[in-house]
């Protein structure tokens, strides 16, 4: 075999010196496609500690979604449900806590809101986490879904004990 041609044609020099083209078997390939059914969800702790937000969040983004897995669809919600514990000890580079600001409106005139993470973790520690997470998630349905599996608690106690969730660590994914 001397190369691979187009569309999955393999070009094979026969005894003779001649080039031809054999095609591949592409019936054996299976796409494998996850749906409600077959999806295997599971709960998994992060702590936040001393975890840079944005770093943390983009990899919580892909547990919700079900990046990490190999039966990804992304169609449908085949992401882990997440409890993020210790949320109000995330930490900023830099000077974000005041210089960043998150703009939001109304729909009134004149309703233009401003707020800065640190305004944000005073209101409470979920929702600058939850804020995050939702902006790296799809705009539409399955993102509003999704966003439900994420669950944040300031402290290092939750409430889920029931679902057996496993503890990782974050800085092991990619």
């Amino acid at each position: 075999m001397l190369g691979s041609g187009a569309h999955g044609a393999r070009k094979v020099v026969c005894r003779h010196g001649q080039n031809i083209k054999k095609q591949m078997d592409t019936l054996s390939y299976k796409t494998v496609s996850a749906n409600k059914a077959t999806v295997q969800k599971e709960w998994v702790v992060i702590d936040a500690e001393g975890q840079v937000l944005g770093r943390m969040c983009s990899k919580v983004a892909k547990l919700l979604r079900g990046k990490y897995k190999p039966n990804f669809t992304p169609n449908v919600d085949c992401g882990d449900n997440v409890i993020i514990i210790n949320a109000d000890k995330v930490q900023l580079t830099g000077n974000k806590w005041n210089d960043r600001v998150y703009v939001r409106y109304t729909g009134f005139p004149g309703g233009q809101r401003e707020m800065t993470p640190a305004q944000l973790l005073e209101k409470g520690a979920d929702r600058l986490i939850q804020k995050v997470v939702k902006g790296m998630l799809p705009k539409n349905r399955l993102g509003r879904k999704i966003i439900g599996n994420l669950h944040v608690f300031a402290g290092a106690e939750h409430n889920m004990q029931a679902q057996q969730p496993k503890q990782i660590d974050i800085n092991t994914l990619k």
